[in-house]
């Protein structure tokens, strides 16, 4: 039998004003039929989850179209017609398919299409007809929209955040479509939307309070009849109708019982409401703290998380580093003019310029200094350890390594780079574990890779297109009431 695979997955940033175009998805990932295995089949992500699962079982993988693009802002109409366009086309090349698995990332929204994820869904369902299975895979941070649920037959998002496990999850997807396909199985699928809104701050799963909502899921998991179940912690900066925490639950044919276990979970959820709004550290306190603990320490600014939609050149924490003269400090931005700069005076070179701070006025004004150049490099590195994203290859684009007097390290890179990987650092020839502390620009994707030299990550609360703080954003189209913005009973 022939399985199809697609993924469009873009997590769009309602308040960014940038708009993700074609060109934003070309620069990371765009892949059609036999060039989707070629690039992607060892990968970490879902994708080599499916190829992997549908080759094990003895499945025909027929890869259609898989793209991403760095999070950022709403996507235009035209460009998801021009992603839709290439993927009918492989439609027409593939020939029959016996079913489809789908990856969308869940959160993205489209100018013209606010739930885009659940639009081409939809879509996608119309041409293969009502009868051949459609298993998709998301990511956490999905607002699960009930037109999504409707267009497949099971949904699975991933267990972990940081997420570490999406090739097993694309596994599973394509186990339970190799039962499916054979009759074994019948997934029905049910979903609860409990008027709550997880704070990004409190969505590491491997830390309270997560960890007692995901023991109770991976307890009804194993209960009779259940085949999967999901947690989607939500995405605040997408301000949809769907915004908010969801729960999934897959059974053999029987939707009143996922129905049942889906409710369960969103119960425990209101009833533990309180434990899910988020904390702040402001940024002398998390300096203090930083200056205070033994050994490498990360903070993560939240304000500027780059895996959210944001600039990746907020200065805000750099400023208070600078002033107060910390030493051994690494701080990565955004700022190819600045860079070129650099790359143009050549090593050694000694240059008074105003770095970061460009994008917009939330992230903090440009950081004067005077700094000598370091180092340049390409900015490719790979990643083999299964890490945020999947990703094992990235390009940060042209890099230079800057340093200050005052003991500061500053990384200019051409691309926005989300920071899961040491080597964004190591393939500057710098060493992570030498510094005393190491900004990372994200709320929990950094972590995994950055708890392997640091002694302690604190998140640190600063303003910016992804600030932690709810309170800070005027939505327009969320649900009401949802807590923590109301009270709920």
């Amino acid at each position: 039998m022939r399985v199809g695979i697609i993924s469009i997955s873009h997590e769009s940033n309602t308040f960014i004003r940038t708009p993700t175009n074609l060109e934003r998805f070309q620069e990371v990932a765009l892949l059609r039929g036999a060039d989707v295995r070629a690039a992607m089949a060892d990968d970490h992500h879902e994708v080599g989850g499916f190829l992997g699962g549908l080759d094990d079982a003895g499945l025909e993988a027929v890869p259609l179209l898989s793209t991403r693009a760095t999070p950022s802002g709403a996507i235009p109409h035209e460009t998801l017609e021009q992603l839709l366009a290439m993927t009918f086309e492989e439609f027409d090349r593939a020939g029959p398919l016996d079913g489809l698995l789908v990856a969308p990332h869940g959160a993205a929204v489209g100018e013209q299409h606010a739930d885009m994820d659940g639009y081409w869904l939809g879509l996608i369902r119309q041409r293969i007809g009502p009868q051949t299975p459609m298993i998709c895979t998301l990511d956490p941070h999905a607002n699960i929209s009930q037109r999504m649920i409707d267009a497949c037959d099971v949904t699975i998002t991933y267990r972990s955040n940081p997420h570490l496990d999406q090739r097993q999850r694309g596994l599973e997807a394509a186990r339970l479509m190799d039962r499916t396909l054979r009759g074994e199985v019948k997934p029905t699928q049910a979903c609860a939307r409990p008027p709550v809104m997880i704070s990004i701050e409190r969505q590491n799963t491997q830390e309270e309070p997560c960890l007692a909502m995901y023991r109770l899921a991976d307890e009804i998991l194993g209960r009779t009849g259940v085949l999967s179940n999901s947690i989607g912690l939500g995405f605040q900066f997408a301000d949809v109708a769907e915004m908010g925490t969801s729960f999934v639950v897959v059974t053999d044919n029987d939707t009143a019982l996922a129905q049942q276990y889906a409710d369960e979970l969103a119960e425990y959820l209101v009833s533990h409401r309180h434990d899910f709004v988020a904390q702040f550290v402001k940024i002398d306190d998390a300096i203090d703290q930083a200056l205070d603990t033994d050994g490498p320490v990360c903070l993560l600014d939240m304000g500027d998380n780059v895996g959210g939609g944001s600039p990746a050149d907020s200065t805000w924490i750099a400023h208070r580093l600078h002033l107060r003269k910390v030493q051994d400090v690494f701080v990565s931005l955004y700022d190819p003019q600045a860079e070129q700069r650099a790359e143009a005076a050549g090593i050694g070179a000694s240059l008074s310029m105003p770095v970061g701070g460009k994008y917009d006025d939330q992230h903090g004004p440009p950081l004067e200094a005077t700094f000598t150049v370091k180092s340049l490099h390409n900015g490719e590195f790979t990643e083999t350890e299964p890490r945020h994203g999947g990703q094992r290859c990235y390009e940060m684009g042209p890099t230079a390594i800057l340093g200050t007097d005052s003991g500061m390290t500053v990384q200019l890179t051409s691309r926005r780079t989300v920071p899961v990987s040491l080597g964004q650092i190591k393939s500057c020839d710098l060493d992570p574990a030498a510094f005393k502390i190491l900004v990372a620009k994200g709320v929990v994707a950094p972590v995994a890779a950055y708890r392997e030299v640091c002694n302690r990550c604190i998140r640190v609360n600063t303003s910016g297109a992804t600030s932690a703080d709810m309170s800070r954003f005027t939505y327009h189209h969320r649900r009401r009431p949802l807590f923590p913005f109301e009270k709920i009973t």
